[in-house]
C-alpha cells in the first residue's frame, strides 16, 4: 500500500510539473508580472529628440538625455532593453495610442486634454515655459504679450504646451498670431530672422539656445509652470503599473534626481 500510494503521490507531482510547464511555454508576456511590450523584450520609447537636455543626439545616432537615462533606468528595473524612436513631437502621443511605442518620454507636460487619451506616470520632473525674444526687443516682460492691443508674433513647436497655452490664451484672444513649427530649433531661427517676434518654449532648451546662438535673451519672468510625466497607452494596464511603480522606486531612491542634476546644474 505504502508503495502505491508513494507511486500515486510521484505522479501527481509529475502531471503538477507538466501542466506548469505548459502554462510557461503558452505566455506570451515578457515579464512574470504579464504585461506586455511592442517589441518582446524591449521598451520602446518614442520621443523628439531636439529637446535639450531631456533628449538630443550625441554623435549621429545616439540619444541622450534626462528622458533616454530615466527610461533605461526603468527598463532596467523592468528587465528589458530600452529602444528609442525619434518622431516629430506630436507624433509620439499617437505612437502611443497605436500600440507602436509602449512610453512617450519627451518633456510631455500633463494636461487635461493629453489625460483623457493616455496614462500619464508619477511626475518626476518640473518644467517652466520661458520667453525668448532679441536682445533688442521691446517685449520686456511676460504681461506684455497680454496687453491690451498686443499683436505679436509668437514663434513654438507644434503641439507643445507653449503651443496650447499660447493658443488658448493669447491667439484665441485676439493678442497675437502663433507660427507653428516642427522643431523648437526652427521657431528659434525664425526669431532670428525676424519672422517672429519672440519664442515661447521650455526653459532648458531656451537656455541651450541662448548660449549658443547670439543677440539671444530669455525674459526673467516666467510664462507657466508645468509637470513632465510618461505618457502610455490606457489599454496596458499592466505595462503601465510596472512602468509608474518603477518610476516611484527611481524617485524615491534618488537615481531620477541624480540623472537630472547630471544634466541640469543649479546657476
Amino acid at each position: 500500500m505504502k508503495k502505491i500510494l508513494s507511486l500515486l503521490l510521484a505522479l501527481t507531482m509529475v502531471l503538477c510539473l507538466c501542466a506548469c510547464g505548459g502554462t510557461k511555454d503558452n505566455d506570451n508576456s515578457n515579464d512574470v508580472t504579464g504585461f506586455t511590450t511592442v517589441n518582446e523584450g524591449k521598451l520602446t520609447m518614442a520621443t523628439n529628440a531636439q529637446f535639450p537636455p531631456y533628449e538630443y543626439f550625441e554623435g549621429a545616432t545616439e540619444i541622450v538625455g534626462i528622458d533616454a537615462e530615466i527610461a533605461g533606468a526603468i527598463a532596467e528595473k523592468l528587465g528589458l532593453e530600452l529602444l528609442i524612436d525619434d518622431m516629430e513631437f506630436d507624433s509620439t502621443i499617437e505612437a502611443v495610442k497605436g500600440g507602436k511605442a509602449d512610453i512617450a518620454l519627451a518633456g510631455m507636460t500633463v494636461t487635461p486634454e493629453r489625460s483623457e487619451v493616455v496614462n500619464f506616470t508619477e511626475s518626476y520632473a518640473t518644467g517652466v515655459q520661458v520667453v525668448i525674444v532679441a536682445d533688442n526687443s521691446e517685449i520686456t516682460s511676460v504681461e506684455d504679450l497680454f496687453a491690451e492691443g498686443a499683436n505679436y508674433i509668437i514663434g513654438v513647436q507644434r503641439n507643445t504646451t507653449g503651443d496650447l497655452y499660447t493658443t488658448w490664451e493669447l491667439e484665441d484672444g485676439g493678442l497675437a498670431t502663433i507660427d507653428r513649427y516642427s522643431k523648437g530649433a526652427d521657431a528659434v531661427h525664425a526669431l532670428i530672422t525676424g519672422k517672429v517676434d519672440c519664442v515661447v518654449i521650455d526653459n532648458e532648451p531656451a537656455k541651450a539656445f541662448v548660449a549658443e546662438l547670439d543677440g539671444l535673451k530669455i525674459l526673467d519672468t516666467e510664462y507657466v509652470e508645468e509637470m513632465y510625466a510618461g505618457a502610455m497607452n490606457k489599454e496596458n494596464e499592466a505595462l503601465y503599473n510596472a512602468v509608474n511603480a518603477a518610476i516611484k522606486e527611481l524617485i524615491a531612491d534618488g537615481t531620477v534626481q541624480s540623472i537630472i542634476d547630471k544634466y541640469i546644474t543649479s546657476n
